[in-house]
């Protein structure tokens, strides 16, 4: 059943305070001005060898007055929540975008800030898809269902040390804006997690952790519903002591069949980064860098085979990134980045849309406090799955000579998402259509376009999972959003794998 938002949030002074603030800014004269009540709450638990390590729970709760004067933006954000307050951070909003005005002309330039147009939504209101709220759950439950899980790992021969984590957000947003929009919104999302280690007695050790991804559910995650939390348990142990008996892979050329675990965080860095406007036209260059898919290749540039099929999503169900609406009033959209291999679309706000000449923004704009102003943030980025497509066995069982890649682990990407180099947490020798155990030690290397361009199957709707992470970095003051990424299982030919011992000098 679907959920309400919560009352807590709906009785503060939302309208009030807007009305205030939006009132303020027009008698200043801005062109544009919108405010943006936000209530964050996030929570973690922790756990090392079923024995309590720490745990937190804290609300970011705050406005923001955001206004586009004299050509220019404004921002400003407060606590106080009354009228006085609202209207006064609208006012230091202004005499902000007035200052930058002054900066602006001084320097030269005649550039304007003007937004893409966007459709009235009045009176809206979004819920997350979720079963339960996490933080309707009492914390001994929470505590108690996390050390069950670490004594089930801890009790397994070869398991010396188990790390168990939990987080939980309950992001409430009322966003208002002087073309008439009103939204009012709540996402639940939870990440869970835990670390199995194994230490050999010449000291040697590795470590095994969940597949399980950060969704866009609450606590009925955790008891079953999205990850069979049994059948995961039960597999680490085994896993984790055959890589540490695994042999070192040898170095060369490889066809890969990666998994979604895996790769999700290629897509994140090589295609959902890489085809944010804003990068690519370098308006976001000092975090991370450009992008080497440039606005003047939309439409020619080769990014990948004629499989590759990639979406940029705000709507998928249990999506990290998914939402009613983003933080400028504009609707979730569902979009190509990516169509039969060749670029044809980006990720946009709606101050890049209307500089580049789109129609509308694709809902884009996001910021993850009070106290930070929207910027460009990723959409959920995923790879279609083939509609007939083949299982990961079958593809498997396309390869003589090659390694089948699973769960995330460390990667390196150069400042353009163009050179890169990802390891995972497992890899599998496949011979003759067969796995042939584990090897360790890896990592695949490549360009983007390179990478993608050898893909040579994709899985089908069977083997697709919506992977993600809480933690994605942008901006300066930093920020941080969570996104997800779904895709198929795929099969890429011809790969360089490196032994990441030898390249150490080890």
């Amino acid at each position: 059943m679907p959920h309400q938002i919560d009352e807590a949030f709906l009785a503060l002074p939302l309208r009030p305070l807007a009305d205030a603030a939006l009132a303020r800014a027009r008698a200043l004269g801005a062109e544009h001005a919108d405010f943006r009540l936000e209530r964050v709450r996030s929570a973690s638990w922790r756990l090392r060898d079923a024995e309590s390590a720490g745990s937190s729970d804290s609300t970011d709760l705050g406005y923001a007055v955001r206004v586009v004067h004299g050509g220019a933006w404004g921002f400003a954000s407060g606590v106080d929540l009354t009228m006085d307050g609202a209207a006064k951070v609208a006012s230091q909003a202004v005499a902000m975008a007035q200052l930058s005005a002054e900066v602006i002309r001084a320097a030269g330039s005649d550039e304007q800030v003007s937004l893409a147009p966007e459709p009235v939504h009045a009176d809206a209101t979004w819920v997350s898809a979720y079963e339960v709220n996490p933080f309707d759950v009492p914390d001994a439950e929470k505590a108690a269902l996390l050390t069950d899980f670490s004594r089930r790992l801890l009790g397994a021969e070869g398991v010396d040390h188990v790390d168990a984590s939990l987080q939980a957000v309950q992001e409430n947003k009322f966003y208002a804006d002087s073309a008439g929009t009103t939204t009012t919104q709540q996402r639940v999302r939870v990440h869970p997690q835990l670390t199995a280690t194994a230490v050999a007695a010449s000291g040697e050790f590795e470590s095994m952790r969940t597949l399980a991804p950060p969704v866009g559910r609450g606590w009925e995650y955790l008891t079953g519903t999205g990850w069979d939390w049994d059948a995961e348990l039960a597999r680490i142990p085994g896993l984790l002591a055959e890589k540490l008996a695994a042999p070192s892979v040898r170095a060369g050329t490889y066809d890969l069949v990666v998994d979604p675990s895996n790769l999700w965080l290629t897509i994140h860095e090589s295609i959902g980064h890489a085809t944010e406007l804003d990068r690519a036209l370098g308006y976001e260059a000092a975090y991370a860098g450009t992008s080497f898919a440039t606005f003047d290749q939309l439409g020619t540039l080769r990014y990948g085979s004629g499989l590759m099929n990639v979406t940029g999503d705000r709507t998928a169900e249990h999506g990290l990134a998914t939402v009613g609406y983003d933080d400028e009033g504009v609707a979730a959209q569902s979009w190509d980045l990516v169509r039969d291999g060749v670029l044809v679309g980006y990720q946009l706000d709606r101050r890049i849309a209307r500089l580049t000449g789109f129609e509308r923004s694709n809902g884009c704009a996001f910021a993850d406090s009070p106290a930070h102003v929207p910027v460009q943030r990723m959409a959920n980025v995923s790879l279609r799955p083939a509609p007939q497509g083949p299982s990961t066995e079958e593809l498997i069982g396309e390869v003589e000579r090659g390694l089948y890649v699973v769960g995330d682990r460390s990667w390196s990407i150069d400042m353009q998402r163009y050179n890169f180099q990802f390891t995972g947490q497992r890899a599998y020798l496949i011979e003759n259509g067969q796995l042939a155990g584990q090897v360790k030690d890896f990592a695949y290397q490549a360009t983007t376009t390179d990478f993608w361009g050898s893909m040579s199957a994709v899985g089908g709707p069977q083997t697709y999972v919506l992977g993600g992470a809480f933690n994605c970095g942008k901006a300066q003051p930093g920020q941080v959003a969570a996104v997800s990424h779904g895709c198929p299982s795929a099969l890429f030919r011809n790969v360089n794998i490196l032994n990441t011992t030898q390249e150490a000098g080890r």
